[in-house]
């Protein structure tokens, strides 16, 4: 039981980390179907500029959770201002061409950002510093600390904030008149640093396409959706690799962890292409 109790922690804390990312996938799709596959890569920008801003004042004093603020900041103004630059040059021109057009266009703004990045930050992995309290935290014999608390939290709070404020406000009414949101993309770029504590120019492939896979999960276009497919695909992923290695007779360990998000994505086109919160609409497809 104990096992299975931090299987569901952990894929807690994963989901949370793939819903936010998928928030940016089903944002920008359900404003100008677009599937922005460089976004992945915008959450590896946001994570190396956080690490910059935290390596720069790691001897200035400040206490860690300042630290973490500073860069988080730091991280939002560069992805904002990132995400604005890709659609002006790279979606914008495009916005009336065929569907292929500008989803090449988006692989390859993957693939440049990822190289500039390699340029710009050098292709080894970075420790990220730990910047809070790693005392863990007892909860029914599992383990969680301070770190993936606060990426709990911090998912919970923007969600529903981000929620209220598009289906609420008059600003969300203007948001959806909009192609981007670099704001959650630079959350969940610091969040799975904190998280993983290395960061890399390729680190935001892999997430992005599994967050891709959750957005597809929950109902591309839908918010909601974007939340209960990355959870769900954080608790599949994290319970799958528990006893991936007992429901195989060891033959599959927990390094195999990835294929169940290629799973579910294979599932979920099959049986429910609009997902389990999406609506049926063809001309989409």
């Amino acid at each position: 039981m104990d096992i299975f109790i931090q299987q569901i922690i952990n894929g807690l804390v994963l989901g949370s980390v793939y819903a936010l990312v998928a928030l940016g996938y089903t944002m920008v799709y359900g404003i100008i179907n677009l599937i922005n596959f460089a976004h992945g890569d915008v959450l590896m920008v946001g994570a190396l500029t956080s690490w910059t801003v935290v390596t720069l004042l790691a001897n200035s004093g400040l206490p860690g959770w300042a630290l973490l603020l500073i860069s988080l900041a730091a991280a939002v103004v560069v992805c904002a201002v990132l995400n604005f630059t890709i659609e002006k040059i790279a979606y914008r021109p495009l916005r009336n061409a065929p569907r292929l057009a500008p989803l090449i266009t988006a692989m390859g703004m993957s693939l440049l950002l990822q190289t500039l990045a390699m340029i710009i930050w050098k292709p080894n992995y970075k420790s990220y510093p730990i910047l809070l309290p790693g005392d863990p935290h007892m909860v029914f014999g599992a383990v969680i600390n301070n770190v993936q608390i606060l990426i709990l939290v911090a998912t919970v709070v923007t969600l529903t904030g981000l929620m209220y404020l598009v289906n609420r406000t008059r600003l969300g009414r203007a948001m959806r008149a909009t192609a981007e949101n670099p704001r959650v993309a630079a959350l969940a770029g610091v969040m799975y640093a904190a998280n993983y504590g290395s960061v890399q120019h390729t680190m935001g492939f892999l997430p992005g396409l599994k967050a891709f896979t959750a957005a597809v999960f929950g109902g591309i276009g839908n918010l909601a959706g974007a939340m209960v497919g990355g959870v769900l695909l954080g608790l599949i992923e994290s319970l799958g690799a528990g006893y991936i290695g007992d429901f195989t007779g060891g033959v599959l360990g927990s390094n195999y962890q990835d294929i169940f998000a290629f799973i579910v994505l294979i599932l979920v086109l099959t049986l429910r292409p609009q997902g389990l919160l999406g609506e049926r609409v063809a001309d989409r497809a």
